[in-house]
């Protein structure tokens, strides 16, 4: 709700940002198309895993009972009637006194009940003839060395819920089940546009006023970073006209629209300045950095509905604004819880700071040695510190109520490098 000077939550501006988004329409896909995106629906086996009963050795194929006294004072002769690699489809039957060679993986023949290691024969290792006769030099129990058929998993059980993102496991496990593709979200598209006269390309030389332009560059970095599709970056100049046709093409390409800057109260604010405006709600949340927010749905000409972010200018309010509010809208769309996103921990206070009264403040900080945290600039929080963000891996909570963080203390963080 609402709070003093018309300031709104973060909870519940990002509620708004939420309310009645719906994943998008799900895709079926090859496997290998799989990666990184969000099953749509239960995946359950089509085959049983393992398919059927099969040797985890190479070895001989046995009868329990005729190797159950087997030791190498007083080896067993077998006779050796076939001959079984994995993949073969021959159905040699092992009796009374006989043996098949087989190879891991091979179908358990008819007869057998268990498989006596190569290593407990008076075979060779490695390639060697079929022997007439193989002496078993140690005895095995009944189901020794058997992988039976559907042990893993049995046809139609579960193997994937709904709602997870498929990594290489799930992939191969989706195989071994008998699928070749999976129904899933797609990856959402996101094109972004950074506003500012001021703005020129990074690596450019500056004229007086200007600056390179890094919110861009970063946002298409975390739009690759979180797994979804960066289709379009460009540069706007403070020109109301010359960012509706920006937004306008950037419909068309996208199912998530992010422009940074032109947000706040200044009378230059483009994006607050544009006819896009009409379609937005903007917003004064209570967070430091990134209070000046804006969003809203518009539609592509082919009718799709677009979610359009309006992030602040500053390069670290864009940053915590991308973990705050982006990354739960695009975990939405692409099919995933968006409270899921992006993943948080705890960690002790290694070098204290000050914290604003009555916005909830989220400072860069980053890991000392000692397993603490500290901001990862000496100045500590500041917008514009755009330079020494990548030192930081996380964001520290700070409730709106708390003015101080002390040393020896426990903070809250939003992880902000994948995999942390």
């Amino acid at each position: 709700m609402s709070g003093r000077d018309g300031r709104v939550s973060v909870e519940d501006y990002r509620k708004r940002l939420l309310d009645g988004l719906m994943p998008l329409p799900p895709v079926q896909l090859p496997l290998a198309r799989c990666l990184g995106l969000v099953t749509a629906e239960a995946v359950t086996a089509r085959v049983a895993v393992p398919p059927f009963t099969n040797s985890a050795m190479d070895g001989f194929a046995v009868r329990h009972a005729d190797v159950a006294t087997a030791d190498p004072a007083s080896p067993i002769a077998l006779g050796v009637v076939g001959d079984l690699a994995a993949g073969s489809r021959d159905d040699p039957r092992v009796g009374d006194g006989q043996a098949v060679r087989i190879m891991t993986g091979a179908p358990l023949p008819a007869g057998a009940d268990a498989v006596v290691p190569v290593e407990l024969t008076d075979q060779p290792l490695g390639r060697a003839g079929l022997p007439e006769i193989v002496r078993i030099t140690g005895s095995v129990a009944r189901a020794a060395n058997i992988r039976l058929a559907g042990e893993d998993v049995a046809m139609g059980a579960p193997i994937l819920p709904a709602g997870v993102r498929v990594d290489a496991t799930a992939i191969a496990a989706a195989a071994s089940a008998g699928h070749g593709t999976l129904l899933v979200h797609p990856a959402p598209r996101v094109a972004v546009i950074a506003t500012g006269a001021e703005l020129v390309e990074p690596g450019q030389p500056l004229d007086t006023g200007q600056i390179p332009d890094s919110n861009g560059p970063m946002l298409a970095g975390l739009v690759a970073e979180f797994g979804a599709v960066p289709m379009s970056l460009a540069r706007c100049p403070d020109d109301p006209a010359a960012l509706d046709a920006a937004v306008t093409a950037a419909l068309d390409l996208a199912d998530v629209v992010i422009t940074s800057g032109g947000v706040s109260v200044g009378v230059r604010d483009v994006v607050k300045n544009s006819a896009v405006a009409d379609a937005l709600e903007f917003a004064r949340v209570s967070m430091r950095p990134g209070k000046p927010q804006g969003h809203g749905r518009l539609t592509a000409s082919d009718g799709r509905v677009v979610s359009l972010l309006a992030l602040p200018g500053n390069p670290v309010s864009v940053f915590v604004s991308w973990f705050v509010f982006v990354v739960p809208v695009l975990a939405a769309l692409a099919g995933l819880d968006p409270a899921s996103v992006p993943s948080t921990g705890l960690a002790p206070v290694g070098t204290g700071w000050r914290s604003p009264r009555g916005f909830v403040q989220f400072m860069p900080v980053m890991r000392l040695p000692d397993g603490t945290v500290a901001p990862s600039h000496r100045l500590g929080a500041g917008s514009h510190l755009i330079a020494s963000l990548h030192r930081a891996g996380a964001l520290a909570v700070v409730p709106a109520d708390v003015t101080e963080v002390t040393s020896g203390g426990v903070v809250d963080l939003i992880e902000t490098r994948r995999g942390s």
